[in-house]
């Protein structure tokens, strides 16, 4: 009787879109503090990236099987009714995170933010215009754009002064990381028509931590504990990873892939906040020019998100 109260109420304030866009929102948000866990847990332990990837994704996966585990008929029988969709999803988690960390490492986090984050909307409006057949809509645009100067202005004004120029094989890899998290994005919003968000998490990030296990391996798993670094892993993977992802895909149920792309970019703006609060950086004219463009292009979307998010995806690929 509570759920269906607090549906109710959700319902009469937001539109469907709108709860979606809100759902996304705060992926965005709990993704943004992910780096300034990852930083302490590294100088804590001397895991590296991907090793502390490895372990958000297997605590994350634990907790959902705890949360589901009455259902785990239902999440068996999900699979295997869908494998590919489910599998690509999970393989997709794992190989942009890792291509992420991989490009931040070898071309610098200011370049790889901007290329892997921004080419992603791009590639999205691009392949779901040629699928609808439709030019995206104006107010579409101007989100994106705007958005997607944001985050050059933030990623800028946080790079890290003399940090290499991303060029070979750092470009490469932030090109190839944006690649995959657009795709990964598309395959996962078809996927949640036919598979509950809840279940999709739960398959996505088991599968994605045995992805990427064998490269976390090489890069070393061992470190010596403490209360610190385990309670901020395990914040990484019941919070950021398990609750931000289950919202993400309850999000892509009702609003395109290239606007959830575009909402999720409130991360990098959460994080050179929080970076601005708790490591004492300097807050840059950039960062807040850049964090205006981003908070006016997410104001953007949910000014404009009307019925037309709330069809299902069968039936925007349809159309023409």
């Amino acid at each position: 009787m509570f759920t269906s109260y607090f549906n109710s109420v959700v319902f009469s304030a937001f539109s469907r879109g709108r709860l979606s866009l809100l759902q996304v929102s705060i992926t965005g948000i709990l993704w943004g503090t992910t780096g300034v866990v990852v930083q302490v847990v590294a100088e804590r332990t001397g895991l590296g990236a991907l090793a502390i990837g490895f372990y958000r994704l297997v605590i994350a996966a634990a907790v959902l099987a705890v949360v589901g585990f009455p259902a785990r008929r239902r999440i068996l029988a999900a699979f295997r009714a869908a494998p590919a969709g489910v599998i690509a999803t999970g393989v997709g988690l794992a190989a942009y995170q890792g291509l992420y960390f991989l490009a931040v490492r070898m071309g610098g986090v200011s370049i790889a933010t901007v290329v892997s984050l921004g080419i992603a909307p791009v590639l999205l409006s691009a392949g779901e215009s040629l699928r609808s057949r439709q030019r995206p809509s104006t107010p579409a645009l101007v989100a994106s754009g705007a958005a997607i100067g944001g985050l050059i202005l933030i990623a800028g004004a946080t790079a890290e002064p003399g940090a290499a120029t991303a060029a070979g094989l750092g470009l490469i890899t932030a090109i190839g990381s944006g690649i995959v998290y657009a795709v990964s994005t598309a395959v996962s919003r078809h996927t949640t028509q036919g598979v509950e968000p809840l279940t999709l998490t739960t398959l996505s990030c088991a599968i994605g931590a045995v992805t990427i296990l064998p490269f976390a391996a090489v890069e070393g798993l061992t470190f010596a504990p403490s209360v610190t670094p385990i309670a901020l892993l395990v914040y990484a993977g019941a919070i950021t990873t398990a609750l931000a992802y289950a919202l993400f895909y309850m999000g892509l149920r009702h609003i395109s892939g290239s606007v959830a792309v575009v909402v999720t970019l409130l991360e990098p703006l959460t994080a050179a906040l929080l970076a601005v609060l708790l490591i004492d950086e300097p807050l840059a004219l950039s960062t807040i020019c850049g964090g205006i463009l981003l908070l006016g292009a997410v104001a953007t979307l949910y000014l404009n998100t009307g019925d037309q998010a709330e069809q299902p995806v069968e039936a925007a690929e349809s159309r023409g």
